[in-house]
C-alpha cells in the first residue's frame, strides 16, 4: 500500500465550501481508503491505498461532489513525493529565515499543481518575480517566497496563468504532512 496526501482546493476558506473533516473521513472511508487521517480545516488528507493516483484523484473528486455538493480540486502526491519537495526546496534556510522577519505572516509556501505546466505557461509568470516575490518551479510543485504578504502579492495572484489546478500550502503545513507520515510509518 502507498501513503498519499491528498490536497483539497478551496475547502472551508473564508465561511465558502464548508466540510467538516470527521464527515470527510467518513465519505472517503466509503472508497476503501486506509488509515484515512485529516490535518487543519483546509483538506489535507493522509490515506493509504493501492489504486493508482489518477483513479484516487478522480473518486475522490467524484465522492466529494456526491457527497456534499462541493467541486475542489483534488490534488495528490505521495509521501516520498512530500519529502522530495522538502529535500529540495531551492531556497535556503538563511533566505526562508530572512523573509520571515520582514513577511506579514508566513512566509514560504508551495504550490502543489495537477500537472507540470507549460514552458509558454511558466514564462507567463515570470514577469511577476521580483526581489520581495520569488519563484522557483519544479515539475508539478511551486515554490514561492514572500519578503511582504501572500495576500497581497501579484506572483500569487497570477499562478492561475499556469493554467493547471493548484492548490498552496504554507511551509508549516508541507512539514507538518510529512511528520505525520513519519508517524504513520512507525504506527505499522
Amino acid at each position: 500500500m502507498t501513503i498519499y496526501i491528498a490536497l483539497l482546493r478551496g475547502i472551508n476558506v473564508g465561511g465558502h465550501n464548508k466540510i467538516k473533516m470527521a464527515e470527510l473521513r467518513s465519505s472517503l472511508e466509503q472508497l476503501r481508503l486506509q488509515n484515512i487521517k485529516t490535518y487543519i480545516q483546509s483538506g489535507n488528507i493522509l490515506f493509504e491505498s493501492s489504486e493508482p493516483e489518477e483513479i484516487l484523484q478522480q473518486k475522490i473528486h467524484m465522492k466529494i461532489k456526491e457527497d456534499f455538493g462541493i467541486f475542489s480540486d483534488v490534488i495528490i502526491r505521495t509521501a516520498e513525493e512530500i519529502q522530495e519537495i522538502i529535500n529540495q526546496s531551492p531556497f535556503s534556510d538563511q533566505m526562508i529565515l530572512e523573509a520571515s522577519t520582514s513577511s506579514k505572516g508566513e512566509c514560504m509556501h508551495v504550490a502543489f499543481l495537477q500537472t507540470a505546466p507549460s514552458k509558454v505557461n511558466r514564462d507567463k509568470i515570470l514577469p511577476y518575480i521580483n526581489e520581495k516575490e520569488l519563484c522557483a518551479i519544479n515539475g508539478k510543485d511551486v515554490y514561492l517566497l514572500f519578503y511582504d504578504s501572500v495576500r497581497n502579492s501579484k506572483l500569487a495572484n497570477n499562478l492561475k496563468k499556469l493554467e493547471v489546478p493548484a492548490t498552496v500550502r504554507n511551509w508549516k503545513t508541507v512539514n507538518k504532512l510529512s511528520s505525520m507520515v513519519e508517524e504513520f510509518d512507525h504506527k505499522k
